[in-house]
């Protein structure tokens, strides 16, 4: 059995599906009725080697907002299920990621203590119809419910779509890096002898 988890959230404002396998092969089937987040969430699949799929229907015609947050929360939900007692993982990951004129770093430590630490401003307030503002709450909300460290730093950048894909690409890839099992690990990667 795989590191796999499936995730369902309904509420008064969102319906989501999402199920998530650590040990992938970049495969994606997503539609949340975002295109913004449709495509975030397509490279994060693709650059950290998961599988994903996510059905999300939301009351977009109010705004992003709810089905960006509670992606986040069943992406943290199915990511804290999926890696299991931790067994044998690195537990932390670091990458940075560069895309044209943009460096992003993010680095997570797969800790049980959830923490968002987020250094970025984007210039711009949309990127078509996607409040950027809701990167934020996506990742608080993505680092809350899978109880991690989560560090983002965008060094610097200047288109606001480059720096936000850096952000999930490098994301990714820390996230990979965390979760690979390390055969010379035994048992939990911790001197309390738990996470």
């Amino acid at each position: 059995m795989g590191r796999t988890a499936a995730i369902s959230r309904k509420t008064g404002e969102t319906n989501i599906q999402l199920s998530f396998n650590i040990d992938g092969e970049g495969i994606s089937e997503i539609d949340t009725g975002v295109p913004f987040m449709n495509h975030m969430l397509d490279l994060f699949t693709k650059h950290g080697q998961f599988n994903l799929t996510v059905q999300a229907n939301g009351d977009i015609e109010v705004d992003d907002h709810h089905t960006t947050e509670d992606i986040g929360i069943c992406l943290g939900q199915a990511l804290q299920d999926a890696v299991g007692d931790k067994k044998g993982i690195k537990r932390y990951g670091n990458s940075f990621v560069p895309m044209d004129e943009t460096l992003a770093q993010v680095v997570v430590d797969l800790s049980n203590r959830p923490h968002l630490e987020f250094r970025a401003e984007f210039p711009s307030q949309k990127v078509g119809t996607f409040d950027t503002e809701l990167v934020h709450e996506f990742l608080w909300k993505f680092a809350l419910e899978a109880r991690m460290n989560l560090h983002v730093i965008l060094h610097y950048g200047s288109n606001t779509h480059h720096m936000i894909e850096a952000i999930f690409k490098a994301m990714a890839r820390a996230l990979d890096e965390a979760t690979t099992i390390d055969p010379r690990i035994k048992g939990v990667p911790s001197t309390k002898g738990m996470l």
